[in-house]
């Protein structure tokens, strides 16, 4: 009854026997087609420029296209001049403009660079249907569009023709929106997906740029990362989440993202600040960019660096006492110092401590706040929870968000699957029942969505294991046994600052490991391959990205400017095709500047991950799944409504 109900829904749409048959033989023709690029990019932390500039370029598969088409015909540097054109339209229109010194020279320019853009959209398409294509196009040029697109002109009847059209869209001033159109087509056309194996936010300066991007792409998902789980902590009502990010933003320098980006006030905070904090060494600002500031501002950002770290620490003591299952008692270090000597005891050792910044805390009960500590966490949350932009950027990231994807076959993960050093699947207690693998990693994602749904609670047990997934020993996303924020800051020995790796972190080079976590996730071990982010490689000391006989990727490298020193590159991102995998490396990015005037694009070099012995087909994708159903319904329509 149940079916007949659904398909007489269906022939609402479908309301002839031509219309269900034509759209059986256009599904079943489209599985036969390549499947498309899929493009995979991970601890992308804040760093727009670099990011944006990757996304444009489709990690150098658009001047792969220009190149193939214009090889025989344009120069290298010319190559570079046209790739520069599709990337960044509207700017090198702007310094293409100024360099001729009357229209009829623009014009022919014009002329040639619509022809020549006009080319290349069918070989960036090539893998796509009509339909498809027609839906990428810029709207207002549909007709133009096609009509040149798809021109045939044997007999020479309309060469007069075509060449009007062009002719006209210049005249009337509309070429610059035309190739505009065009460029963004193409960006669109070249990469089918996107994924974004975690961490949008941390300490890089424009993260919601990043997803203002995001949200306007056209086809996409994201896997959370840890700093991105800490975000949706904070929103979803996670007092202790809000302070971490909060002290992350002041330690580098990055305040502007909380004030100025969204809209949250830190005066009250800094008031707090600046009744009970001095200058303090250790809590510096950390400086990765140019910004210009004064003494009085970084002396500003040290004092909240300490009122908003003391208040994290506060706050994550009545977590760990309440959940006794995160078995973190060992952080409730603040319990643990001689406020009287300023030494602190860990694990039978005594330390001297230094840098201090005590002034709010009670040593006979260290986890309580003040009375106006707890008013500035109130009026904090209340502001993040009322970002109207914040809220839009968060609600993104849960509608496309999930903390693992299997797709095509692969596993996306930001950190790690939790395992012990004998590779199993490790167990962690949650309310006296036993989780691992990819049911731990599920229960997960179900606390954190119910935070997400009930953010009006704040101490509840989702909130709490919001907070667990940003520092807990089991997390799928922290990948540590301990933080050491507090030792970082005040012990001088630097053995109590080391955190320790889940084994993973050593047993993913093994490709029996590798495979078992496949299998986990009822992945084929044979075909599939575990792409994962969260730790910088360090190529620069011979760290290959490719592990366990290639069923491990790692494509973080290094967006983050801070991380570049240590892994000597700047980023690294995956392209998958229907031919297979590559991995590509990417250097410094300068600036887009750069880029527009001298054509200097990131230079890549490119490894084969896996090749496709046969060229995979869309019918063995995801999306192919989804047609084989949709025809399957479609099927199941013809034989009940108009084959009786």
């Amino acid at each position: 009854m149940l079916k007949e109900k659904f398909l007489d829904l269906l022939a609402q749409k479908y309301d002839s026997e031509e219309k269900v048959v034509t759209e059986i033989i256009n599904l079943e023709a489209i599985l036969d087609l390549p499947k498309g690029t899929e493009h995979f990019v991970s601890d992308l932390h804040g760093e727009y420029q670099a990011f944006q500039h990757v996304l444009r370029n489709g990690s150098g598969k658009v001047k792969e296209k220009i190149r193939d088409i214009f090889k025989h015909e344009l120069s290298e540097e010319e190559i570079n001049e046209f790739a520069t054109l599709v990337y960044y339209p509207e700017e090198k229109l702007q310094l293409i403009r100024d360099q001729f010194d009357n229209n009829q020279e623009l014009n022919a320019w014009y002329s040639k660079t619509i022809d020549q853009i006009i080319r290349l959209i069918p070989y960036a398409s090539s893998k796509y249907t009509r339909s498809k294509l027609r839906k990428a196009l810029p709207k207002q040029f549909v007709y133009i569009i096609e009509e040149l697109l798809y021109k045939t002109d044997e007999y020479t009847n309309k060469k007069h023709y075509y060449s009007k059209i062009v002719q006209k869209v210049i005249s009337l001033g509309q070429a610059d929106k035309l190739i505009i159109g065009l460029a963004y087509t193409t960006q669109q056309l070249v990469v089918d997906h996107l994924h974004v194996v975690g961490d949008i936010y941390d300490r890089g300066p424009e993260p919601d740029k990043i997803m203002e991007a995001l949200i306007n792409y056209h086809s996409l998902d994201i896997q959370w990362g840890n700093h991105d789980v800490l975000w949706i902590g904070a929103f979803s009502g996670s007092k202790v989440c809000l302070a971490n990010i909060l002290r992350i933003c002041a330690r580098y320098d990055n305040l502007d993202i909380i004030e100025d980006v969204y809209g949250i006030n830190l005066r009250p905070l800094l008031n707090l600040a600046e009744k009970y904090y001095e200058d303090n060494p250790a809590f510096r600002p950390k400086r990765h960019s140019n910004k210009q500031q004064s003494a009085e501002e970084q002396l500003q950002i040290t004092k909240i660096h300490q009122a908003i770290a003391m208040i994290q620490f506060k706050l994550e003591m009545p977590i760990i006492k309440r959940r006794t299952y995160f078995n973190m008692s060992k952080r409730l270090l603040l319990e643990k110092i001689d406020y009287e000597n300023n030494e602190i005891t860990i694990q039978g050792n005594t330390y001297s401590l230094e840098n201090t910044c005590f002034a709010t805390i009670n040593p006979d009960q260290p986890d309580e706040l003040l009375e106006e500590e707890k008013q500035v966490m109130d009026k904090l949350l209340f502001s993040v929870q009322h970002s109207e932009k914040l809220a839009r950027h968060m609600e993104f990231l849960m509608k496309k968000g999930t903390l693992y994807l299997r797709y095509n076959g692969n596993l996306l993960i930001h950190g790690c699957m939790p395992i012990d050093e004998n590779g199993n699947m490790e167990k962690m207690v949650i309310e006296n029942k036993a989780y691992a693998g990819r049911e731990l990693l599920d229960i997960f994602e179900q606390y954190l969505r119910y935070a997400f749904a009930n953010r009006e609670v704040t101490d509840d047990l989702a909130t709490d294991m919001v907070w667990y997934l940003w520092t807990g020993e089991y997390s799928s996303l922290f990948g540590k046994r301990e933080m050491t924020t507090f030792e970082r800051y005040f012990i001088k020995d630097k053995a109590t600052h080391k955190e320790r790796k889940n084994p993973y972190y050593y047993l993913r080079e093994k490709e029996e490991i590798c495979r078992r976590i496949l299998e986990e996730f009822d992945l084929d071990p044979d075909q599939g391959h575990i792409i994962n982010g969260h730790t910088p490689v360090k190529e620069i000391d011979g760290e290959n990205p490719i592990k366990a006989n290639g069923k491990m990727i790692v494509i973080d490298g290094g967006f983050s400017k801070a991380y570049q020193p240590t892994t000597g590159i700047a980023g690294y991102t995956l392209l998958y095709n229907s031919f297979g995998m590559q991995l590509v490396a990417h250097q410094h990015f300068s600036s887009k500047e750069d880029v527009l005037r001298n054509g200097n694009d990131v230079l890549s070099v490119r490894r084969l991950v896996d090749k496709e012995l046969e060229r995979k087909k869309v019918s063995e994708t995801n999306v192919g799944e989804k047609l084989i159903q949709e025809i399957n319904m479609l099927n199941s329509l013809l034989k009940y409504r108009y084959m009786k």
